[in-house]
């Protein structure tokens, strides 16, 4: 398989350091009852809500620290995700794609069941995760396949 873009081998160290401590934080955030200082700031919105008005292209004030925290999340993921291994051949680019289709169509499964049976403000939540649960599952698939091949050798 030709792979068009991976990264350095170094970048996964770095996405590591953002995924994890990001993605802890949004859970502790979203899934209990911490009470935490909320951060506000005004921002560039190609589409937001002031003041329960929609609004097109305007500054707004509005609190970042999900925002921030899903930026984070990403950005290390898909470091994670795009960084070569040190030794990438053929083998571990099938162990990438197998790894990349198995989390692209287990994300879509469980989206589809939340669909049938979450509602109201649950659902909204679950939206959020849902946006990571791609790189997660692709992360633990491809790693453990890794290791897996790995401990044979």
């Amino acid at each position: 398989m030709k792979t068009f873009f991976l990264l350095p081998n170094r970048f996964k160290t770095y996405g590591w350091f953002l995924f994890i401590p990001s993605f802890i934080t949004l859970h502790v955030l979203l899934f209990t009852n911490y009470d935490f200082e909320r951060i506000k700031l005004k921002v560039f919105a190609i589409v937001g809500d002031s003041n329960l008005e929609t609004v097109y292209f305007k500054w707004i004030n509005t609190y970042i620290e999900f925002t921030f925290l899903g930026i984070l999340i990403l950005i290390g993921g898909l470091l994670i995700m795009f960084s070569r291994e040190k030794n990438e051949d053929e083998f571990i680019s099938n162990i990438r794609l197998s790894s990349l289709q198995f989390s692209v169509f287990w994300s879509y499964v469980l989206l589809l069941f939340c669909f049938i049976f979450v509602y109201g403000l649950e659902f909204m939540k679950i939206m959020l995760v849902n946006m990571f649960v791609t790189i997660i599952i692709f992360v633990i698939r491809f790693n453990y396949l890794l290791y897996k091949y790995k401990t044979t050798l």
